[in-house]
């Protein structure tokens, strides 16, 4: 086992359970941390920035891979992205490029080629952040969520935000289009705050929206569901 690959968390995205298991058992064995979802829409409710890198098929029922990166993407998500697919022609893999895949594994694929260009990409964007810096930001376009320094900067601008408005924006952009009901935000957001009334949620979200500028107009709320966060509301 590569013990240096602890704590190197991979999303694996494939309808196909075969595909799925044997990526997952050779990955583990390999050291990775594995998750796996059977969908597009299963991989955005388990993504999460601990993430490293995500195998997503293509051709899927729903959203395929190649939107579901370009998704991502557009709300500002750089993880890496290998595709793997049984389409393999020139068109197929230009398209996976352009939308901003890092590298195309056509089907069927060796497990060893598999795990060499896991081991490249994720050499490739290490060595690339090196270059930057190490801290713990979340960037949405020109928003950034800096985790250690618990600010909120836009445009270079910090953000003043409570506690507890840092704390709603980041629940609701780590998981970008996932509905969030007031008793999730009051349970995620206020913690042990002792009882708050969910009326609360709202004043604290109406605070948070003028705070924030135009990306006020991102946190959505779906009546009778909750809040959720959408990007193309900008």
């Amino acid at each position: 086992m590569e013990t240096n690959n602890r704590n190197i968390s991979i999303l694996i995205v494939d309808d196909e359970p075969d595909i799925r298991e044997i990526l997952q058992f050779n990955l583990q064995n390999e050291g990775y941390d594995i998750d796996l979802a059977e969908s597009a829409e299963q991989a955005a409710q388990l993504l999460t920035p601990e993430h490293r890198l995500i195998l997503l098929d293509v051709m899927m029922g729903g959203i395929s891979g190649f939107k579901f990166a370009d998704q991502l993407r557009k709300e500002g998500n750089n993880i890496p992205i290998i595709f793997l697919t049984a389409k393999d022609t020139e068109n197929d893999m230009l398209t996976g490029f352009s939308i901003g895949g890092d590298d195309y594994i056509a089907k069927p694929f060796s497990i060893k080629e598999v795990v060499a260009r896991v081991r490249s990409v994720l050499k490739r964007t290490d060595s690339h952040k090196g270059k930057t810096n190490h801290k713990n930001v979340l960037t949405v376009n020109n928003l950034e969520i800096d985790f250690d320094t618990k600010t909120v900067t836009i445009d270079n601008t910090i953000i003043e935000l409570t506690k507890t408005e840092f704390n709603i924006l980041v629940l609701l952009v780590e998981n970008t289009g996932r509905i969030f009901s007031r008793a999730d935000i009051l349970d995620k957001a206020w913690k042990d705050d002792g009882i708050v009334l969910e009326r609360t949620v709202d004043v604290h979200i109406a605070r948070l929206r003028k705070k924030i500028g135009s990306y006020g107009d991102c946190i959505v709320n779906r009546t009778g569901y909750g809040y959720t966060f959408n990007l193309q509301n900008k």
